[in-house]
């Protein structure tokens, strides 16, 4: 795995945490904060984003992860965001994406594993325009 695609698995797994954290509110809680809904929303974005990337790079999604619909979330998300449908954001926040946590465990794992073992000074530059 290279460098590029191991700290788009790491943020990922920040935002699934995140998300978690959103889904462990409730239902009730999310259906009744628009900041909430939002926080949500973004999130999403991110991980479209983040799915279209790992494509790009050629990394393959494991079983219960569809790039492809990540990304189709996003541009809709981006896009119409005037249509949003919240039980089917709920949905996504609640069901989906805790689901992206396991089934990502093993590349989130390995993807650690080259961020950590990568210690050459021109590899951590932010030389290649990412955020470290």
């Amino acid at each position: 795995m290279n460098r590029k695609a191991a700290k788009e698995l790491l943020h990922i797994r920040a935002w699934l945490e995140r998300v978690q954290e959103i889904s462990e509110r409730g239902k009730g809680d999310y259906m009744g904060d628009e900041l909430l809904q939002e926080a949500g929303d973004s999130l999403m974005m991110k991980l479209g984003e983040a799915a279209n990337r790992l494509s790009r790079l050629g990394v393959l999604a494991p079983d219960g992860v569809e790039w492809t619909l990540a990304v189709a979330n996003r541009n809709f998300l981006i896009h119409q965001y005037d249509e949003i449908n919240r039980e089917l954001t709920w949905l996504t926040i609640s069901r989906d994406l805790p689901a992206w946590q396991e089934s990502l465990s093993p590349l989130i794992t390995e993807a650690q594993g080259v961020v950590d073992g990568d210690t050459t000074s021109t590899d951590a530059s932010s030389s290649d325009g990412e955020v470290e």
